[in-house]
Parts: C-alpha cells; sequence; structure tokens
C-alpha cells in the first residue's frame, strides 16, 4: 500500500526539478547579455586561447562570434571596434609596431600569459647551434628558411635577422600549418630544416627542437601575449571587460588545449569548451564575482 504513493511523490518531485531545471535555463537564455566580437589569428597558440576565452564568456552568458584574420587586420579591427577584444597580441617586440599605429585607439589590458619565445628553430640532431652559423651551412638547408604568413611579426623579425646576420638563405613564407608540415617531413626524413618558431607551440611538445642562439638578440627577449580591447568597451559590457582583465593563464595550460588541437578530427571550440569545464577552479578566478 505504501509503495504506490511512494512512487507516485516520487514522480511528482522529479517533474517539478525538471521544471524548475527549464525554468532555470529558460533564465538564463533570456539573459541577452549581447555579442562579444573576437578577431585572432591563426597559430596554434591564438586558437587555443581565443577558443578558451570565447567558452568562458559563453559560460558567463554572452554570445560569442570568432573572426580568423591576419595579424595587421586583427589589429585594424580592434581599433576601429570591429572587434571587441583580442587576446593575441605578441609584446613587447613582435607586434611593437602595430601597437604604435593604433595605441591611442585601443585599451592594452597587460599579459594574459607570459614567458614566451620566438627564433629560428632546427630539429635537435642538425649540427648547426647559432644563427651566424648558417651561412656556412646553407646547402644543408636547402638555402631556405621555412617561414609563416607573411603579414606575422615574427616573419617581420625574421626579415631584419636575415639582414642583420647577411644570410644567403631566403626566408619562405606560408603559414603555420605549411611550417610545421614541412618540420614534420623533414624530421620522418632525418633532415635538417630550419624553421620560424615561437614558444608556446606544440610542435616541441611533439618532437625535439633547439632554437638557434641569436647572439646579435634580433629577436629580442622573453616576450607575452596581452589583451587588447577597443576603446569603451568598459562602458559597453563591463562584465566582459572583466573576464577579459581577468584572463591570465600559463603556457603549460595553454599546452594542454593546443596538444588536444592536434588530434586528428578534433574541433578547437568544442576543446576549449571541455578545457573549461575541466578547469573551473582556474575559470572561477577569471569570472567576477556574484
Amino acid at each position: 500500500m505504501t509503495k504506490q504513493p511512494m512512487r507516485h511523490s516520487l514522480r511528482i518531485a522529479g517533474l517539478a526539478l525538471a521544471a524548475g531545471t527549464a525554468l532555470a535555463a529558460g533564465s538564463v537564455q533570456a539573459q541577452d547579455k549581447g555579442t562579444v566580437e573576437l578577431g585572432y589569428v591563426e597559430w596554434s597558440s591564438e586558437v587555443a586561447s581565443t577558443n578558451v576565452i570565447r567558452a568562458v564568456l559563453e559560460q558567463a552568458g554572452y554570445d560569442v562570434e570568432m573572426t580568423s584574420l591576419s595579424a595587421a587586420a586583427m589589429w585594424q579591427a580592434v581599433s576601429t571596434g570591429d572587434s571587441d577584444a583580442i587576446v593575441a597580441a605578441w609584446l613587447p617586440t613582435t607586434h611593437a609596431d602595430y601597437l604604435e599605429r593604433v595605441g591611442d585607439k585601443v585599451e592594452n589590458l597587460g599579459p594574459n600569459l607570459e614567458g614566451t619565445k620566438l627564433g629560428l628553430v632546427v630539429p635537435e640532431y642538425t649540427d648547426v647551434d647559432s644563427i651566424d652559423e648558417l651561412n656556412a651551412n646553407a646547402d644543408t638547408f636547402d638555402g631556405e628558411i621555412i617561414g609563416i604568413d607573411p603579414g606575422a611579426g615574427l616573419m617581420s623579425l625574421s626579415e631584419d635577422v636575415v639582414d642583420e646576420y647577411g644570410l644567403d638563405l631566403t626566408l619562405r613564407s606560408g603559414s603555420g600549418a605549411t611550417m610545421t608540415a614541412a618540420l614534420q617531413s623533414a624530421i620522418q626524413n632525418e633532415e635538417d630544416i630550419v624553421v620560424t618558431g615561437w614558444t608556446p607551440h606544440w610542435m616541441f611538445a611533439r618532437w625535439e627542437l633547439k632554437y638557434l642562439d641569436d647572439p646579435k638578440n634580433v629577436y629580442g627577449g622573453a616576450e607575452h601575449i596581452n589583451t587588447i580591447v577597443r576603446q569603451g568597451l568598459k562602458e559597453d559590457m563591463p562584465e566582459a571587460y572583466a573576464i577579459l582583465d581577468a584572463f591570465e593563464w600559463t603556457p603549460e595550460q595553454m599546452g594542454e588545449v593546443m596538444l588536444m588541437n592536434q588530434e586528428e578530427g578534433s574541433d578547437p571550440y568544442e576543446n576549449a569548451k571541455q578545457w573549461v569545464e575541466e578547469n573551473q577552479d582556474v575559470v572561477q578566478e577569471w569570472l567576477p564575482e556574484s
């Protein structure tokens, strides 16, 4: 006699709980906080960071649109307000020219990641250890340095390296993907290759690589990646601004996401959502206190 009423009570409680959950979800959806526009460059590091901050902003109730751009166009977009923010500003050296051009039209929120590095990279087995040894071994590298997209600050610095060291090697532009594909092919065939590289990057976790010494310090020392927002964002979207301002993580954390993104068939956005879900202790430090 008691089992039937108990089942009935449990069913009613379950329906009430489901209804409450649906109402809660509806209230979250009803909070239309607007759309945050993020610009980024197709570097593995920036794909990782931009998708992560997208997932965090979405958790806070914003819609987010991401637009892949060249480095120059990315900076231009945030300066004109076409993008609300970028988390891909390599400073103080790589993107120094861009910041100088638009610095009075944007707000620099400071580093979101410390400990970056730029330079020329070769496989660990390569006998060359310094940039000033390249000319004597130009044939070893087929007279080429394999670069990335021509608009990247790294490529501009690499052009300076070619000039400063009087290198007889040709700097070949391409993309981050074509650079890593060439690197992979060379390593599989145990051939020598020199590429433009940066840290953090998943290639250092996959292969044994080394930076060539830069005795003239053309590439500069360690850099950091900064968050840049358009003027007026703080007034227009104060909570989104606060999240972007608080966003800061480590090369190791970024490396986790980049490695996830290298898995065949993986989706960087889905990987970012998974990382955010699994690292709520970190994410909560970026979210304003409710």
